[in-house]
């Protein structure tokens, strides 16, 4: 697959030129010459040139990783990007480490089960700095619920900014030092970049702008949608339109986080599955959508204690671990609290709606 001529680092006047003049994949510009460009695309001669010496330098450059690349190559590449830990040593592990960065993961979940704040969780801190072992990076929010809490974002990012300080105190390296100076609760809430939707239009539109905007703010590693569902849920009377527009999405959310290397963190909401002789939760959006992620995390109740199932990944087993939601963020569950009180019922992420079937928010 040909990668598209918008999605390089180019000026976006220059950028609009060529996709107007029908120059939309690399192979359309890179075989013109500056003259030939210039005049097709109506820019100048400088601006043309400086196009395809951009151009031709990426595509001399995929050129050589294909013929380099091996399976190897694959697993050291993958091994190397890293990922965002969630500060829940037991889902970390289970995770192989965190959120990983080029690739989709689900969170699905009740309301009040803990999914956005685990989204916040994860905003903080993938900012640590990568001498405490984080990665650095910044975040794009895309709020579809309004459930986006600005005072718990403080509360977390207060609580990761102290567990830094504290190692800093027990550790007093230098480059901690250094690092501690930038690492602040108002730097971490200003490398959030907040949107929010109306509705599904509104989210189509903020998808398609992401290319642009991670061209400008290449430090992003991590794209949070919440909720992926929701703006989905209302007013489609055809469902096949609104598979085709999911189905859409889940392509160029996939292309984004496997170009910029970034972890792109869906939450979806729960639906009411009736059967013959039961009814039960599974997540919403129909049996397609549930392949578009690389992973799924399923946020349940197991009586009064909250519990996380990874329910699908290529590279690790199934496993439930359960979790606490605290004034620091998300957490650990100790010894001292699984003590169970009541049993509410139990979400069963085997069972799945069909396209056609009814949905009724939970």
């Amino acid at each position: 697959m040909q990668r598209e001529v918008g999605s390089f680092p180019l000026a976006p006047s220059v950028r609009a030129r060529l996709l107007a003049a029908g120059f939309h994949n690399l192979p359309d510009v890179v075989d013109s010459t500056t003259s030939e460009l210039a005049r097709e695309a109506g820019i100048a001669e400088e601006s043309a040139q400086e196009a395809l010496q951009i151009l031709k330098r990426q595509d001399q450059c995929n050129a050589s990783q294909i013929l380099k690349c091996t399976a190897l190559d694959l697993l050291e590449e993958e091994q190397a990007q890293g990922s965002v830990i969630t500060f829940c040593s037991a889902l970390d592990e289970i995770l192989g480490g965190g959120i990983a960065l080029g690739k989709i993961t689900e969170i699905c979940g009740p309301p009040g089960v803990g999914k956005t704040q685990l989204c916040i969780q994860l905003a903080v801190d993938v900012q640590i700095p990568e001498c405490f072992g984080g990665i650095g990076g910044e975040t794009i929010f895309i709020d579809t619920e309004n459930s986006f809490m600005v005072e718990r974002v403080a509360d977390i990012a207060n609580a990761c900014f102290l567990h830094c300080s504290l190692i800093t105190q027990a550790h007093p390296e230098e480059d901690h030092r250094k690092a501690m100076q930038r690492f602040t609760v108002r730097n971490i809430l200003s490398q959030i970049y907040y949107f929010h939707c109306q509705d599904y239009v509104e989210l189509l539109a903020h998808i398609h702008a992401l290319p642009d905007f991670l061209v400008q703010h290449s430090k992003v590693k991590l794209v949070v949608i919440d909720s992926i569902a929701f703006p989905f849920r209302h007013g489609f009377e055809d469902l096949s339109l609104r598979t085709r527009l999911l189905n859409t999405v889940a392509q160029q959310l996939i292309s984004i986080a496997n170009h910029h290397k970034l972890a792109v963190i869906l939450t979806n909401q729960m639906t009411t599955r009736i059967g013959s002789n039961e009814s039960f939760l599974v997540p919403a959006l129909g049996d397609s959508w549930g392949h578009a992620a690389t992973n799924r995390i399923i946020l349940h109740w197991s009586g009064l204690q909250r519990s996380a199932t990874l329910y699908k990944s290529p590279s690790h087993k199934e496993s439930t671990v359960q979790y606490k939601i605290m004034h620091d963020g998300f957490r650990d569950v100790q010894a001292a609290d699984l003590e169970m009180v009541s049993v509410k019922p139990e979400i069963n992420p085997r069972k799945r709606p069909r396209e056609d079937d009814t949905e009724c928010q939970m």
